[in-house]
């Protein structure tokens, strides 16, 4: 597995993330195997967040890895806050009881990064600036980041933190590659030319923010997984073909064309069967040509200009 820096720090992460979104409902022994695979195959970053199983995906994480050899130094936890049921919320109060309640469950005295999930129009920028000095201070959070947010929300919130914010997760497949999309087709007046983002490819990597794509497999919004979907016939024989060729599995491919892109992304899977994990993790070792990954881009309906 390769390890990567994350910005601003020399904090040596895996290049795939292990999400654990799904695991609340899982045996904590099936866990432990599924954590013991994530380790032996290098990754040492999990991603979580408090509405996860409504808090019960950290639990459950929390006693997994009771189970396991891995000390808690050895690895990087992340987690995020800022979605309540039926709206958002980066109040100064919630921010500050979220990550308390993070760490009881997590049963940790820290996590490596917060994010804020999803943007919250009744921000106040100032709350969140206070409640980060608060969660920096008393060691509960040491990096800041956020989830879903375009340039001009980032900037916003940049303007008044001390601490920069290094990570943003964005949706993000062979799919749905919008962020791609854009630039490839500038100065065109095609649907692929719109900028529904406000170039926040761009904007990351000039700011030195790792993007985390997450939901790599699905297609549209939670509408699916696209490998061997009848909607893609293209794009899985051009996975399958390409992925017998680099004595990989299809969903290792998708990975590796993620990971190709020099924009050094960290993709969150969140698979919970431990042989998949492991054949995913063999992206880490495929590097695509140039002519291989616009193989892949175009098999899935994008069109060159």
């Amino acid at each position: 597995m390769k390890l990567l820096p994350l910005p601003g720090t020399k904090l040596p992460v895996s290049a795939i993330i292990l999400g654990c979104m799904r695991i609340a409902k899982m045996p904590v022994k099936d866990v432990s195997r599924l954590l013991n695979t994530a380790r032996d195959a290098g990754i040492n970053f999990f991603d979580h967040a408090d509405i996860y199983g409504t808090g019960k995906s950290e639990e459950v994480f929390a006693a997994a890895l009771d189970l396991t050899a891995t000390q808690r130094e050895e690895i990087y936890i992340q987690t995020k806050c800022g979605i309540r049921k039926g709206f958002y919320d980066y109040s100064k109060a919630h921010i500050l009881a979220s990550v308390d309640a993070s760490l009881e469950r997590l049963k940790t005295d820290y996590v490596d990064t917060l994010l804020l999930h999803r943007p919250d129009t009744l921000m106040e920028p100032e709350e969140v600036a206070e409640a980060f000095e608060l969660l920096e201070a008393s060691g509960k959070v040491r990096h800041f980041g956020v989830s879903n947010h375009n340039p001009g929300q980032i900037e916003l919130l940049q303007k008044y933190l001390k601490q920069p914010l290094i990570i943003n997760q964005l949706q993000f497949s062979i799919t749905n590659s919008g962020m791609v999309d854009r630039g490839i087709n500038v100065n065109m007046e095609n649907p692929a030319s719109v900028d529904h983002d406000g170039g926040i490819l761009e904007y990351c990597r000039l700011k030195n923010i790792r993007i985390q794509p997450w939901s790599p497999f699905l297609f549209g919004f939670f509408d699916g997984v696209f490998l061997d979907h009848p909607k893609f016939p293209e794009l899985n024989a051009t996975l399958e073909r390409m992925a017998k060729e680099n004595d990989i599995t299809k969903e290792a491919l998708v990975i590796a064309w993620i990971l190709r892109h020099p924009a050094k992304m960290q993709p969150v899977v969140g698979t919970t069967n431990p042989e998949r994990l492991k054949n995913i993790c063999k992206a880490s070792d495929i590097s695509l040509t140039r002519p291989e990954w616009y193989e892949i881009y175009r098999a899935a309906g994008k069109q060159l200009p």
